[in-house]
């Protein structure tokens, strides 16, 4: 009102929430059969982190630890790191932005073990960081067994990840990952023998790595270069190159400035495509 001196209070927005929440009540009226599962894990909630953490912790449920004590697990992470919730849009929004098989937001939340396996590292490192090594160790585990997912929790990931399928992807414990890279399946960033320290692979922004391939070693992979499907990489990559073979050598330019993004994994040169 003019001339009142009350404060004026902006209500906050939070648009891929309200999206979501449009196409789950969508889905209720096209799937009636799936009203509960989805009332359950996104129209009852409040936020997009309380309905991410029960979906995560529901399906790392067990018998040893119920779903209930992982949930409390996770709100208490919740509490301490609300920049989480940021981190989980960011995800999502990688997700529909990259797979053509994901129209709408509440696909990677409801379905996808991709995005489920990526939240599940993200409580699971952040565990490990306030001394809670055991229950970050069983969410690794929990996530192997459930997901086909092992990334040890102390390895560190950036935002705007896409785990494309993600089955049989293995991230080890002093891997470094930047923002907006996207893995297909079977990748694996692993040691190269026995040794102890900082042995695992260094991953710069916006690199794309294809279906199979193995990064071993205390190497790095140049931002907005492409690793091909089915390589070994043993030594380092520039940026802005595809990389491809066994053991992977350069065969050409990257092709485009985000290849995360574009997810295009084909090279041609002359009448070969790789």
């Amino acid at each position: 009102m003019a001339g009142s001196n009350q404060p004026i209070v902006a209500e906050a927005v939070d648009p891929v929430w309200q999206h979501m929440r449009v196409e789950a009540e969508a889905a209720v009226k096209a799937e009636p059969a799936l009203g509960s599962f989805v009332f359950a894990n996104v129209l009852s909630h409040d936020t997009l982190d309380t309905a991410v953490a029960h979906r995560v912790a529901q399906r790392l449920a067990h018998t040893d630890v119920d779903a209930g004590v992982i949930t409390d697990a996770f709100q208490k992470v919740l509490e301490k790191a609300p920049q989480l919730g940021i981190v989980f849009r960011a995800d999502l929004a990688a997700v529909f932005d990259r797979d053509p098989a994901c129209e709408r937001y509440l696909e990677p939340l409801l379905y996808f073990k991709g995005f489920h396996a990526l939240v599940t590292y993200r409580f699971a490192h952040l565990l490990h960081e306030m001394g809670r090594k055991d229950f970050a160790l069983y969410l690794q585990s929990q996530s192997s067994r459930t997901f086909g997912v092992d990334i040890h929790p102390r390895a560190k990931i950036g935002i705007g990840i896409m785990l494309d399928h993600a089955t049989g992807f293995v991230v080890g414990e002093t891997a470094v990952v930047g923002d907006n890279c996207s893995f297909l399946h079977g990748v694996t960033l692993g040691g190269s023998g026995k040794e102890t320290g900082d042995r695992h692979p260094k991953i710069d922004d916006n690199v794309l790595i294809g279906a199979g391939a193995k990064i071993l070693g205390n190497i790095r992979i140049g931002h907005c270069s492409r690793v091909a499907a089915g390589s070994v990489v043993l030594k380092d990559v520039p940026e802005k190159v595809t990389v491809a073979g066994v053991p992977a050598r350069v065969v050409g330019p990257a092709g485009c400035p985000e290849p995360s993004r574009t997810m295009n994994q084909k090279f041609e040169s002359g009448d070969w495509t790789i």
